[in-house]
């Protein structure tokens, strides 16, 4: 007696349940395939860095989404009973929801890279590229944590437990909104305050700050605080309210070109011309100086020493400090070669008083 498959599934469910699971996997794989298969030839033909980037950001995110739309389409043909049939399904749609969600979190990526690929910040004139990254990454991760929120909202109305005290939810929603406003005040506030920086921006990705006596770059701007990677490679971590309630300085606001100074301190018998001469040199050797602006002045006098200030304009803060180191150096190596008795000095007089005579012969004891 020839016995039919579907005796197998009806007699053996959990062979027919990991028969429809192995199927819906194989379906998932060879869709996966043909997907990457379509975006590497697009790749090759049409605009590469996109298709790359979804190559790259999509690669683990549709593992489980093809599948389990597939087992739950499919799950009302397994034999098993009404309980279990629904308990797998609403398995399921959480399964399908939380793909969704990271699929939708990683195209979000996507488009943070391409956005990114736009507003290239490595220019030298980068005010505007760092602008848009700023509000880019802001809005990134605003993003995702609403596709977050979103996500786990519909995880949790799926269950008749939670549904069915849906009313009594939104009856104390009010009172629970009052008590976590109180209890979250610094987040929230810290989280109006990011949105107020992004849209605003008195600070940018990769501005030039002087923060707490520190000065670094603005590295990442997050949630609720924003990192500044100091000169020599620390981090210094701040709330993001730091920025809306203190002051600080900002040498990259309007622009990244920057203006250096650096004071050289000599005795008044330098001649100026040769030092002047010897400055424009310096700057038209180095490509550390744009070629913008520069100056020579003497911008103070004591009773001891002239001040000199050198200004000079570079690209950029870090290029600028290397550009005043530079300068530095020539200077003082200049006047210790060629006017070293013009070196800072301290003059004083010695004069001689002689004393009368009669002051000067001690009276002698009377006998």
């Amino acid at each position: 007696m020839q016995l039919h498959p579907e005796y197998y599934f009806t007699t053996y469910p959990l062979i027919a349940t990991i028969s429809l699971v192995a199927i819906a996997f194989l379906i998932g794989i060879l869709c996966r395939a043909v997907m990457f298969s379509v975006l590497k030839f697009n790749a090759r033909r049409g605009d590469r860095f996109l298709f790359e980037s979804l190559q790259r950001h999509l690669k683990g995110s549709i593992l489980l989404f093809i599948p389990c739309i597939i087992i739950h389409v499919w799950a009302g043909w397994l034999p098993l009973s009404a309980e279990r049939i629904d308990l797998l399904r609403q398995v399921l749609q959480m399964l399908i929801v939380i793909s969704l969600a990271m699929i939708l979190i990683r195209l979000v990526r996507v488009v943070e890279d391409v956005l990114f690929k736009r507003y290239d910040i490595s220019m030298a004139d980068n005010l505007k590229a760092r602008k848009a990254r700023t509000q880019i990454i802001y809005v990134k991760k605003i993003a995702i944590v609403v596709i977050a929120f979103i996500a786990t909202g519909i995880i949790l109305l799926s269950f008749d437990s939670v549904r069915q005290y849906g009313t009594t939810i939104l009856t104390g929603a009010g009172v629970a909104g009052i008590i976590v406003g109180f209890a979250l005040q610094k987040t929230l506030s810290n989280l109006f305050a990011g949105i107020q920086i992004a849209f605003t921006q008195p600070i940018k990705i990769d501005d030039a700050v002087v923060v707490e006596g520190e000065w670094g770059w603005i590295e990442e701007i997050n949630l609720t605080y924003v990192v500044v990677r100091i000169w020599d490679m620390r981090r210094l971590i701040l709330p993001i309210t730091y920025f809306t309630e203190n002051s600080f300085q900002n040498w990259t606001r309007n622009t990244a070109q920057i203006l250096g100074s650096v004071f050289i301190y000599t005795d008044y018998t330098m001649p100026l011309e040769p030092l002047r001469e010897h400055f424009d040199k310096v700057l038209d050797n180095t490509e550390m100086w744009d070629g913008q602006a520069k100056a020579f002045q003497v911008s103070d006098c004591t009773d001891h020493i002239m001040t000199i200030r050198l200004l000079m304009t570079a690209k950029n803060s870090p290029v600028a400090w290397d550009l005043r180191c530079y300068v530095r150096e020539e200077m003082i190596r200049f006047v210790q070669e060629h006017y070293p008795q013009c070196l800072p000095k301290t003059r004083a007089e010695l004069s001689r008083v002689e004393l009368p005579q009669d002051e000067g012969v001690a009276s002698k004891p009377s006998p």
